[in-house]
């Protein structure tokens, strides 16, 4: 009997589903030379079938053999809280989930439906494909159905634009917000109470702290003390990233959070040669290429820079594109007086590069230039961008106060973009000191392939529009050439020169703080040309994944 046999198991596997039957289902047609044309209903079974195969199955695992007897006995509870969140976030998104499964007879499609946290394919522009389903709310459980941006803000509510709540009309015309700790009391109260058990047999201080903090936050709405807690441990092995936490899923006003939950077991190893770096943001910051008024804010560096094994993902951060590192806390004013705290997420990054951008890089990269791609670029590439979240500028120097209030619903786009470049700037900035192993043209290179992994993410999540504003950009300015043949070829001259150019765009409209014009950039730059999207299609047709799925949870563990 392993150590996880007593407690309740919770393994989310690859429950993929997806139901693609149009609006529009075609009857059975006979063109002129007596060839059947597919009907709708047939077509959408197929694109099921097509769409499943562009995700691989990984299993989450860690040796668990390294963590103490407390330990092993936190991690069950700790994925437990993990699966309420993943609970909430479908009642978020779409809280019809289960009376949409009952009329599923195809468990492909159940199983796409699971992936993508309702019926829309989240890594190709939100396509509805169950029958009967529109176009994705903007809104969807945060706002009342048909709410308009307007509406809300001659309203009378008070919590307008809070993180933790949701509108609700009391009566025709008249809204009110209802906290997150009421709406999704019976949840968050079950959380709390497993965080609370997991505290009392913790034996970290930090750790202990944190958690019934974070307890405590879970049925009040209140996480500043907790974010402040989790920043402040150090010593800890065991971790959880855990509440509402992103706001990508409000399309209406980027303003509520949607719950998600991260079980993480740290990288000592690892972690310690990534300390260094945080010390190094001031420096680098005054370096920006942006005028000096763009950059007068100092990043915190009171911050910690760690590796990690994930071994449970669940809501947000589960949904369609799987993230492999993270940036928190999310308010600037814990950033500005603390930091945050960057967790890469290892093994998940791994599983990325040798199943989908090493295949990627054999297709698309110039032949010559293959043999700079290597995983620790990639690692290097991806753990900057979250480092430079910190970088760059908070608050408009328009008093339109801080960035995100200002851009809305275009920030995060815009941000996840200043990450992307600003971390291959950071990574070019600390080659030239000295202070970073590797070649230049290896991490450039790879930079290339990465974003050729991610714009199959689609155009339609803020990360997609990030890398599909790089590529155009980048495209623009010669950075790279692509080849009769189909493949990509860097130009590392014209690489840093584009990398300048772009970050100074992308810090000065932030800093401006112009919503309109930050929309008019991303209406025109942030979509996917016909040539590239031949070379994606091509992807396809090799059988090379998009992105990852897990077998994850104790069973998995247990069979370590």
């Amino acid at each position: 009997m392993n150590f996880f046999t007593s407690a309740r198991l919770f393994t989310t596997g690859l429950i993929i589903t997806a139901a693609l039957i149009s609006c529009n289902q075609q009857k059975t047609k006979t063109t002129t030379n007596d060839k059947k044309v597919v009907s709708g209903k047939d077509s959408l079974q197929r694109y099921v079938d097509e769409r499943l195969d562009i995700y691989e199955k990984v299993k989450l695992t860690t040796n668990v053999n390294q963590l103490s007897s407390s330990e092993r006995e936190i991690l069950p509870l700790l994925i437990q809280a993990a699966q309420i969140m993943d609970d909430i976030y479908w009642k978020q998104v779409y809280p019809q989930r289960d009376s949409l499964l009952n009329t599923i007879k195809d468990e492909k499609t159940k199983s796409f439906v699971w992936i993508n946290y309702g019926p829309w394919d989240r890594l190709n522009g939100d396509k509805p494909f169950v029958a009967g389903v529109g176009p994705k709310p903007g809104a969807l459980s945060f706002y009342p159905t048909g709410m308009t941006k307007e509406a809300l803000a001659k309203s009378d509510v008070k919590d307008k634009y809070g993180l933790y709540s949701v509108i609700r009309e009391d009566q025709p015309g008249k809204y009110m917000s209802v906290p997150y700790h009421i709406i999704y009391a019976s949840e968050l109260q079950k959380a709390s109470s497993l965080l609370k058990q997991a505290a009392l047999i913790a034996e970290n201080p930090g750790f202990k702290k944190y958690l019934n903090l974070r307890a405590d936050a879970l049925i009040s709405d209140n996480y500043t003390a907790s974010d402040y807690a989790w920043l402040d441990m150090k010593t800890n092995t065991l971790d959880i990233i855990l509440g509402p936490i992103e706001s990508y899923e409000d399309k209406l006003l980027n303003a509520r959070t949607s719950f998600e939950a991260y079980v993480l077991v740290k990288d000592k190893v690892w972690s310690k040669r990534l300390a260094k770096y945080v010390s190094m943001l001031p420096e680098l910051q005054r370096g920006l290429p942006v005028d000096a008024k763009y950059k007068k804010e100092k990043p915190g560096t009171d911050s910690e820079l760690n590796a990690y094994d994930v071994i449970y993902y669940a809501g947000d951060c589960n949904a369609g594109s799987k993230t492999i590192a993270v940036n928190l806390p999310n308010d600037e004013l814990i950033q500005q007086k603390k930091g945050t705290r960057r967790s890469q997420l290892k093994n998940a990054m791994k599983a990325k590069f040798d199943k989908i951008l090493m295949p990627i890089a054999k297709e698309l990269i110039d032949a010559d230039q293959q043999q700079y791609i290597n995983f620790d670029a990639f690692f290097a590439n991806v753990m900057f961008h979250e480092v430079a979240h910190g970088l760059g500028i908070k608050k408009t120097i328009t008093g339109k106060g801080f960035v995100k209030e200002a851009l809305q619903e275009q920030f995060s786009w815009l941000e996840e973009g200043k990450a992307d470049i600003l971390g291959l700037y950071m990574v070019t900035g600390l080659l030239k000191k000295g202070e970073l192993e590797g070649d230049l043209k290896q991490f450039y290179t790879t930079f290339m392939a990465g974003i050729l992994r991610s714009v199959r993410f689609g155009a339609s999540s803020a990360h997609g529009m990030a890398n599909m504003q790089c590529f155009n950009f980048f495209k623009e300015n010669g950075a790279f050439i692509r080849n009769p043949n189909g493949t990509y070829k860097v130009d590392f001259i014209k690489f840093e020169d584009s990398m300048n150019k772009l970050s100074n765009l992308i810090i000065t409209l932030q800093g401006n703080g112009n919503k309109a014009v930050v929309e008019k950039t991303q209406k025109e730059n942030a979509k996917i040309p016909a040539p590239l999207q031949a070379d994606l299609d091509r992807l396809t047709k090799k059988g090379i994944p998009v992105d990852i799925v897990f077998e994850q949870g104790v069973d998995v563990l247990g069979g370590k």
